[in-house]
């Protein structure tokens, strides 16, 4: 009858045990073994084993006069040793059979190699039945197989259990390998409180002072079953002999637990005690190095192996590859590329360490999908990493069709229900807007986790479907799976893509909840979600009382200044940021820039852009120049706006010469505007944004034969324009109108509320300005038209359904109609209400008959 778990506290003070070898007695004295047969020592050796056996038969079946069987059974165990190290377990499963049906006497060597044989290939119940079989017979070496056969298949119950008969039988006092299986059982939430009585046992018997591999299944034991780093590491220190296993064994678990600064410090500890580095260490803290962004440590770490001649090893190469690619601060890889192109022999870790360096890097997509097929062209087969990488590239490269092609892989290879492919498949098909395909992948894991759940409330989040992703969110919390930063990161982002400003305080309320105010990407996610949903104060309320900022925060911040048109506040954030030591990055002089473009700010935008690379060694991106164009472009300078063009030691891409197109419709010029058409069609003739400006731009000279042309051309090739339309959010709920919408429920009392307005506002002085109706009608059909902009009913809805304390918050997917800017302007005087407009460009602030663009946008 097996003791409860609960009794081994009293166990090790009551139990008599068999003497056997400890640590602090004397070995026994050793006995002469017998060789195998003369006849199969060289097939053995050669390795050919199954002539082997086929020479032993034979004497199996023949009478012993001579005494042979000694022989054979050594034979025997030679055999099976080396079935177990090749892993030939069907060869070994025979042997046994054969050997059952012989009747030959077997020792307890060769039944323990039984024991480890099915504890190898996980048949832990035939493991059992040899265990059991052997009785009174069964030794030391065979409670210890048994124990770690029980560990090593997943039955931490069975093999504590084992432990405590073994006790209880007072069979044999433990040694290094019963102890070690035993405290591996033990290395999880679940028997922890066993574990730290087999610590006590262990510490009794001397065990930790004299065998390291004890002590280092403590170290695991504390880490992995109770996170107990700090326990762990006082073991460490204790340990009266340390080798470089050890020493890596803690430096690794260092890494695992996010102290990889404590890690790389560990590793120079070792160094200096004399310790010599193997290959695990040393791809190890490369690894650290990698995660701390470290160039320099990771380059001595790379002297260091070459000069032990370990650089040619492939786990310390692959660690260099990915070391090199996270800390690659220009998109070349150049480093990771001569790494990679060194090594003698490609792997499918060398090939994975390699395209994720390239995702990592965060363009280089399309080369990493190359170097997948080079990889698989050369037969090497991927394994769920290689694919989760490279569905990350398919994702960023909104690649659909490859991804499905990677997916069909993943399952054909029956990989594709393993939670990190399947978070990455989830993923993949969210960036590419495919979120049903997203959601049956998700639904077909095995186990979900809380990376499954982000995934998808990401995709919701970035798709428009905030409901989805909050009612996702929902379910999280229901079942206990928790949160994180990053879930919350998403659920702001979802509801800062819709401009649902009620939902994003609610998560806002959520976040102090769940005490992560503190988070330094959830704070961003705040900053940005109150700034995209017209509620700059708020924004920048939440940055004022952020204790730490990263240049993500401050660039947030300017941004959010800048969208909504207070360019004098974003350019004094940027000198704080300055002041305070953190250093802008591209995405910061686009913020900066802008400010400039949308304020008129001519010569201090020129100013900033000169300085980009002067103060801070940035290359301007295509995006900086499309800014520069846009400063003189809106200003009206279209002939300075050429000449930069034609100065740019780059060639212009088609966002800059759409950004010019767009300032030669606003200014009319036709010419220079045909031929920004002509060089956005060059790069990209398939980009319906460049007929539909050339389009307007012959509509606001009334020539109606090009633009109907142009329509036709676009017709022909398939070409469709994204339909305007503009929403409001009442009481957490988003109310869409497209141009003439009529299906809403309250469409009679908008209309209503429209022509009141129309009455009023013309007293007021408003003229509408038809030249922004592009269709040749008549004029008095063209301010029908204008009136039935998606703009004017949002404003008009919000009108008629918020409470007027309240400002009315608009949101368009495409600019703003000049018009409609100009009527909002005199709807905000006339009924005395503050309207925030967000259109695909900026926030207008409409109060008292003002904006905050002054009519530059």
């Amino acid at each position: 009858m097996m003791m409860s778990l609960s009794s081994t506290v009293s166990l090790t003070s009551s139990i008599k045990l068999k003497p056997n070898h400890t640590p602090n007695s004397p070995p026994p004295l050793l006995q002469t073994q017998p060789t195998p047969h003369p006849s199969t020592s060289a097939l053995i050796n050669g390795g050919r084993l199954i002539q082997a056996i086929t020479a032993l038969d034979p004497l199996l079946a023949a009478p012993d006069p001579d005494n042979q069987h000694p022989h054979l059974l050594a034979s025997y165990s030679l055999i099976l040793k080396s079935c177990i190290r090749t892993r030939n377990f069907a060869l070994g499963r025979l042997l046994h059979a054969n050997l059952a049906r012989s009747g030959l006497n077997l020792d307890s060597v060769i039944r323990n190699s039984f024991i480890s044989l099915y504890s190898k290939c996980g048949d832990f119940h035939q493991a059992g039945q040899v265990f059991e079989a052997m009785g009174d017979a069964a030794d030391l070496v065979s409670w210890s197989a048994m124990i770690s056969c029980y560990a090593n298949n997943g039955m931490e119950r069975e093999a504590i259990e084992m432990f405590v008969r073994m006790l209880e039988w007072g069979v044999y006092c433990p040694n290094e390998y019963c102890f070690t299986a035993v405290i591996r059982a033990c290395s999880n939430f679940g028997f922890f409180g066993v574990g730290e009585v087999v610590y006590g046992f262990v510490l009794k018997t001397g065990y930790l002072d004299s065998d390291v591999c004890v002590g280092c299944s403590l170290i695991d034991m504390f880490v992995k079953g109770s996170s107990d780093l700090d326990s762990a590491y006082k073991l460490f220190d204790r340990m009266s002999e340390r080798n470089v296993v050890c020493w890596t064994l803690m430096i690794t678990r260092f890494m695992q637990t996010g102290f990889v600064r404590e890690a790389v410090d560990l590793f120079i500890d070792m160094i200096l005690e004399g310790h010599v580095p193997d290959r695990f260490t040393l791809s190890g803290v490369i690894s650290a190095c990698a995660e701390m962004e470290s160039l320099s440590i990771g380059k001595q770490l790379h002297s260091l192996s070459v000069r032990l001649g370990l650089v040619s090893d492939v786990c310390v190469a692959c660690s260099l590859v990915d070391m090199y690619a996270k800390c690659s601060k220009d998109l070349s890889l150049h480093d990771s590329r001569q790494v990679f192109e060194r090594m003698h022999e490609h792997n499918v870790m060398s090939w994975t360490a390699m395209i994720t360096g390239c995702v990592q890097s965060g363009g280089l997509n399309a080369e990493a999908i190359s170097l997948f097929i080079q990889m698989v062209q050369g037969s090497i087969v991927p394994n769920h990493f290689t694919l989760s990488g490279v569905l990350k590239a398919c994702g960023n490269l909104l690649n659909l069709c490859l991804g499905e092609q990677i997916h069909a892989q993943a399952m054909k290879r029956g990989l594709s229900s393993i939670d990190f492919l399947g978070n990455s498949i989830i993923s993949m098909y969210s960036k590419c807007g495919k979120m049903e395909d997203a959601r049956k992948a998700f639904d077909l894991l095995f186990e979900k986790n809380l990376v499954s759940y982000n995934a998808l409330v990401d995709g919701y989040a970035k798709n428009m479907g905030s409901e989805e992703s909050f009612e996702l969110f929902n379910v999280i919390e229901e079942r206990g799976i928790g949160t994180n930063g990053f879930t919350f990161a998403s659920l702001l982002s979802g509801a800062a893509s819709v401009g649902a400003l009620s939902k994003g305080e609610q998560i806002h309320a959520r976040v102090f909840k769940s005490n992560l105010a503190s988070d330094i990407c959830v704070s961003n996610a705040l900053v940005s979600m109150y700034t995209r949903c017209g509620d700059i104060e708020a924004a920048f309320k939440v940055f004022d009382g952020m204790e730490c900022r990263n240049v993500i925060s401050w660039t947030s911040v300017i941004t959010g200044f800048a969208k909504h048109g207070f360019a004098t506040r974003a350019i004094e954030q940027f000198r704080e940021m300055l002041l305070s030591g953190i250093k802008p990055n591209e995405v910061t002089y686009v913020a900066v820039l802008s400010a400039c473009s949308h304020s008129g700010m001519i010569s201090q935008g020129i100013e900033y852009f000169d300085s980009m690379f002067k103060n801070h060694g940035i290359m301007p991106r295509m995006e900086h120049y499309a800014c520069v164009v846009d400063i003189f472009g809106r200003s009206g300078l279209l002939a300075e706006a050429i000449r930069f063009i034609d100065t740019m030691p780059v060639k212009p891409d088609a966002l800059v010469w759409r950004t010019l197109l767009g300032a030669c419709r606003i200014h009319g010029n036709l010419e220079l505007g045909k031929h920004a058409a002509q060089m956005i069609l060059e790069q990209e003739p398939q980009d319906p944004a460049a007929y539909i400006l050339l389009s307007n731009l012959y509509a606001s000279e009334g020539k109606w034969d090009y633009v109907a042309d142009i329509r036709k051309n676009m017709k022909q090739r398939h070409m469709t324009k994204e339909a305007g339309y503009s929403w409001v959010e009442n009481e957490n709920k988003l109310h869409r109108f497209h141009v003439g919408e009529t299906s809403h429920p309250q469409a009679k009392k908008i209309y209503e509320e429209l022509d009141e307005l129309a009455v009023q506002l013309k007293e007021m002085g408003y003229i509408p300005n038809t030249d922004f109706v592009l269709h040749d009608v008549e004029e008095e059909q063209k301010e029908k038209y204008l009136f039935q902009h998606s703009e004017k009913l949002a404003v008009a809805y919000g009108l008629i359904s918020t409470s007027g304390s309240k400002p009315i918050r608009v949101f368009k997917n495409l600019r703003v109609c000049g018009d409609c800017h100009t009527a909002i302007k005199y709807i905000s005087l006339a009924r005395g209400r503050e309207i925030v407009l967000r259109d695909s460009n900026r926030f207008h602030h409409f109060k008292n008959g003002e904006c905050s663009c002054n009519d530059y946008w």
